[in-house]
Order: structure tokens, then C-alpha cells, then sequence
């Protein structure tokens, strides 16, 4: 990165000889713009496409296997595509592998044939639990104004010693902290005096001049602009990002989406079970619940909650069949409330619940739909069969258990969903009679002994005066 200054015959200046302005513009001091512009600057320099690439793996969200998977990868590729280095761009909260196969990562940064870098960036991202340890291991690290690093919980073993971030090991076991006390700490470890880096450009700066292996690491060249000014160039980056099938994988393997996936299969399901024929919302239905029991296999689940959530969509689905949301949709909803606040373990310091807004979303989405919506589409969809059915009524049959004020009945060898009318219960084996159809539901009531309506009884009562 100092070729430009070798050749102005500045060798082995002190750095105060130039300073870094925040734009990466090294500014000569002594020396005249005349002298610089009659040193053949070009004949020593070297263009920054010529310069080994770096290769950039982007490592966010929880650090499951899809992302070992691709940083073990990241590390095998690179040793074999011209690489000079690999740069892990940091932002995970919690490492969900087990703890084998993190060892098994850090043992293979720590022991690469090639540098490794770990940038914790951009501002605001976070390096909190186990995935902070890669921070102990890797060759060159830095961080962004505005992370944080920490909550590491018991440092893991590799080759037989724990990792370390030297002073700070208590500091970060069970808290955190920002650049400049990750700097005061001599937690991090890059070449540059910068405050922070801020973006990635800077993390390749932070990695020239650095010998690592015996190997000296050449990510920057300097040229001069029209205006006489060294202007910093880095070496061509590389970026990798997971394929699109990884990809959705890691997605649903987040809490928040593995929750929203399956509160909406669940739920389409109970509708589509409720309907005549297989139709969209099935599809929709089963392929949500699909991905979400994918991804929920990626995160730890707490057993109790699981069956919660599976017992409130049951006692949704009672209140469904009958269009009628009462007391069982209650109960549907106490439970679902529950599950969704302790489905899912907590990860070390790193509490797992999805976020207020995904729980107060979720939980607003089912109690408008199996309140209002479901009853309502179950009804209107139920409704529009009808043609056809107008001589059940009138027709007897028997009560297939006791109704009331719903059950089962059968009509001339065939069973029919059915509800007592004007709230006469009928009891098990019972003749009655259909009165009426809502969709597919039979209104019925008993042979003799029925409720009578207020109008019939007057009619009657009518033609008794006369």
C-alpha cells in the first residue's frame, strides 16, 4: 500500500509522514507537488485488478448448518479460486448447531491454510453468543461504528485450549461491547488506526500489510489522482451469498418466520378441512406447514408449547364446524397465546420468542380469523350447495348420539351434520325431523315434544276460539 511513498524516495517514513484522511486520500507531507509529479509513480505501482481477489461471505441471521455448511465451503473454495483471503461479514445473535459442530467451525478458521477475516458489520449488526467466538480464532477482525460483540457464554475449546479475547474474556463472557472498548481491550486485530471501519471498502485496507502464515497480505495499491492526491484502491472483492434453495432454508429457520409459517398452514388447513373438495388453500395450507416444520427442525422447540399450539387449533376446529365461534374458540386462543411465548428455547443469553410486532401480528391475525373470518367464509362457502337438498325437509330420521344443540343424524341410510332448531336437544337414537338446511348442516327438531313457535301456537289458539 505504500508503493507510491517508496517510490518519492520516502522509504521507511514515519507514518507521520502522510496522513489518512477518512475518504482513504493519503495527503504527503514535505514534499511539493512538483517533486511528486516528476517521480514515475507508474513504473513501481500496481493496478488493484492485479492484486489476488477477497473473497466476502456474508454470515446473518441465527448461525445454523445451512450457514456452517456455507462458510466451510466459503474456506474450501477459496484455497483452490486464486483467493488471498476470505472475509466472514458478521451479523448473528445465536449459534443454534450443536456444539460439535461449532468446534469443528472454529478448529477449521483457526487452522486454515488462508487468512480469515471477520468484519462484525455494518453498524448495528451484533456478534453475540457463540458466534462471537469466531472473532477469537480469525486472523484479522474488525468492527463497524455502532456494533457490538459479546454474551459468549463459556468459551469453547480448540486443540485442546479454550479461545480467548485475552483481557476481556470476563468482560464479554456475559456482557458487551462497542469498537472503541473492543479497541482499548486489544479484542480486535487489524493494521489500520481508523476509528472503527465502517464499511467493508475499510476491512480491506484493515487487511493489507498484514503477514499471516508467513504470507503477506497485499489488498491495497495507491495512485495518484488529477490533483496530485494518493488515492487508495483495493483489490477486487468477491461476494458469496447462499443459493436461492439454502437461502429459503435459512429463512424459515428463523423463529419469526417458522411461527408466522405455521400459525398460517395450521390455518388453512382447518379451513380447507371444513370445505368440500381440495382446493388453494389446502395447497397453500400444507406447503406453509411444510416449510415451517423444516425450519422449526433447525431451532430448538420447547415440547410443551408444540402441543399447546396443536391443542388450540383443535379447539379452533370445533367451533369451525359449527360457523359459530363460542367458548372452545376462547379456549383456542388462551392456548395459542401461550405457545407462542415459550415455543421456542431460549439459545444461551439470546431469548428466541419472535419479536412483539410478529407476536402481536400472529396473535391478531388468528383471533380475526377464527372469529370473525373463518365462521363467516365456512358459512358462505356452506351456503351455496343448497340446490338440490330442498327435499330433505320434511324427512325423518334418527339422532346418531345426542344433538345439542349439534351432532349427527341419519336421513334414509345417510349421515348429515345437523343442529337442533329453536334449541330442542334430542337425545341419542331419537326420531326427528329436518325442518330446514344451512349449507350442509341440517336444522332438525323432534318428532313430538319439539319447541313451538309463538306464531303456530297462535294460529292454533286461533282456530280453537272459532
Amino acid at each position: 500500500m505504500r508503493r507510491w511513498l517508496l517510490a518519492a524516495g520516502l522509504v521507511g517514513a514515519a507514518p507521520s509522514a502522510g496522513l489518512v484522511s477518512g475518504d482513504g486520500i493519503v495527503h504527503a507531507e514535505g514534499v511539493s507537488h512538483s517533486s511528486v509529479l516528476h517521480v514515475d509513480y507508474r513504473a513501481t505501482a500496481t493496478d488493484s485488478s492485479e492484486l489476488a481477489p477477497v473473497d466476502v461471505v456474508e454470515v446473518s441471521g441465527l448461525l445454523d448448518d445451512i450457514l456452517v455448511d456455507e462458510i466451510e465451503q466459503a474456506l474450501e473454495r477459496a484455497t483452490t479460486n486464486g483467493s488471498q483471503a476470505v472475509v466472514l461479514q458478521l451479523n448473528s445473535r445465536a449459534s443454534v448447531v450443536s456444539e460439535d459442530r461449532f468446534v469443528e467451525l472454529l478448529t477449521q478458521v483457526a487452522d486454515a491454510s488462508i487468512p480469515i477475516g471477520v468484519w462484525v458489520g455494518p453498524s448495528g449488526s451484533r456478534a453475540y453468543g457463540a458466534p462471537a467466538q469466531l472473532l477469537a480464532v480469525a486472523d484479522v477482525t474488525a468492527m463497524a461504528p455502532g456494533a457490538r460483540i459479546g454474551y459468549t457464554g463459556t468459551l469453547k475449546k480448540v486443540g485442546g485450549a479454550a479461545v480467548s479475547f485475552g483481557a476481556a474474556d470476563d468482560l464479554l463472557t456475559n456482557g458487551s461491547m462497542g469498537f472503541l472498548e473492543a479497541r482499548e481491550q486489544k479484542v480486535l486485530r487489524f493494521s489500520t488506526d481508523d476509528r472503527g471501519v465502517p464499511v467493508l471498502r475499510n476491512m480491506l485496507f484493515a487487511l493489507d500489510g498484514l503477514t499471516v502464515n508467513g504470507k503477506q497480505l497485499d489488498t491495497v495499491v495507491d495512485d495518484l489522482d488529477d490533483n496530485g492526491q494518493v488515492v487508495r484502491k483495493a483489490t477486487t472483492t468477491r461476494f458469496f451469498k447462499l443459493g436461492l434453495v439454502p437461502r429459503l432454508l435459512h429463512t424459515v429457520a428463523s423463529p419469526a418466520s417458522a411461527f408466522l409459517l405455521i400459525s398460517a398452514g395450521l390455518a388453512l388447513l382447518i379451513f380447507e378441512l371444513f370445505t368440500a373438495g381440495i382446493g388453494v388453500a389446502g395447497l397453500v395450507g400444507a406447503v406453509c406447514t411444510l416449510l415451517a416444520s423444516i425450519g422449526m427442525s433447525y431451532v430448538p422447540i420447547n415440547g410443551t408449547g408444540l402441543v399447546l399450539l396443536l391443542l388450540a387449533m383443535v379447539a379452533f376446529a370445533v367451533d369451525v364446524q359449527v360457523g359459530v365461534p363460542r367458548l372452545w374458540t376462547g379456549v383456542g386462543l388462551v392456548l395459542y397465546i401461550i405457545s407462542s411465548f415459550i415455543l421456542f428455547e431460549p439459545v444461551g443469553a439470546h431469548v428466541m420468542r419472535p419479536s412483539w410486532i410478529t407476536l402481536v401480528a400472529c396473535i391478531g391475525s388468528i383471533a380475526l380469523t377464527f372469529i370473525v373470518g373463518m365462521p363467516s367464509m365456512t358459512r358462505t362457502r356452506f351456503a351455496t350447495p343448497t340446490i338440490g337438498r330442498d327435499w330433505l325437509i320434511g324427512r325423518e330420521g334418527v339422532a346418531v348420539g345426542a344433538i345439542n344443540p349439534n351432532g349427527t343424524v341419519k336421513i334414509d341410510g345417510a349421515e348429515w351434520r345437523a343442529r337442533t332448531n329453536r334449541a330442542t336437544p334430542l337425545a341419542d337414537a331419537q326420531s326427528l325431523r329436518v325442518v330446514a338446511i344451512d349449507g350442509v348442516t341440517l336444522e332438525v327438531e323432534p318428532l313430538e315434544g319439539g319447541a313451538r313457535d309463538y306464531r303456530e301456537m297462535r294460529k292454533s289458539g286461533d282456530v280453537g276460539s272459532e
